[in-house]
């Protein structure tokens, strides 16, 4: 158990350590294949984005952004975990009220590993920050902590449940 606290504490020290520029454009690695390219998501006019593989629908905006019809614009909002776990129960958005946080296999779908700063998809979800989004799944081998997928460089990681991180909802979808 010591040995996984300290290799927490150090990942999220290095996070910390290692943040993306504020403002930083996304790069792609055209030589690498596509891992979640624009061509999986059929994109709805209400803000939200179809994933035509997994059968989901997510909001296109980081909660606390707003969808302006074309992009997400405002900041997106950070909360701990148990608060994203209330604020995702109770969001309405696009006409929908079960909304949910994602879970790890969920959320890691999103990640578009040929790019970085962020590692996801800029079409289907444009204005997203390059930093940690809570999934629902919470680390079995510490109950402090919870899943969490870094948008910076796709990576996903265990992070503290009372630390504040970004969100993304998702539901299940009648395609």
């Amino acid at each position: 158990m010591q040995t996984l606290v300290s290799s927490l504490t150090v990942c999220l020290l290095l996070a910390l350590l290692s943040p993306l520029p504020v403002g930083a454009e996304q790069t792609c690695m055209d030589s690498i294949i596509s891992t979640a390219s624009d061509t999986k998501f059929i994109l709805n006019n209400d803000g939200t984005a179809s994933d035509k593989t997994t059968g989901l629908m997510w909001m296109r905006c980081s909660l606390g952004q707003n969808w302006d019809g074309n992009t997400c614009d405002g900041s997106a909002a950070i909360l701990s975990w148990a608060d994203s776990l209330k604020a995702a129960v109770a969001h309405e958005f696009a006409g929908y009220s079960d909304w949910r946080l994602p879970n790890k296999n969920e959320l890691e779908s999103l990640v578009e590993g040929r790019c970085f700063s962020p590692a996801i998809s800029e079409t289907a979800f444009p204005a997203t920050p390059p930093a940690y989004f809570w999934t629902s799944s919470p680390y079995a081998a510490f109950t402090e902590a919870a899943w969490s997928v870094d948008f910076g460089y796709g990576t996903v990681n265990a992070s503290v449940k009372s630390g504040s991180i970004h969100i993304r909802l998702v539901r299940d979808d009648e395609l």
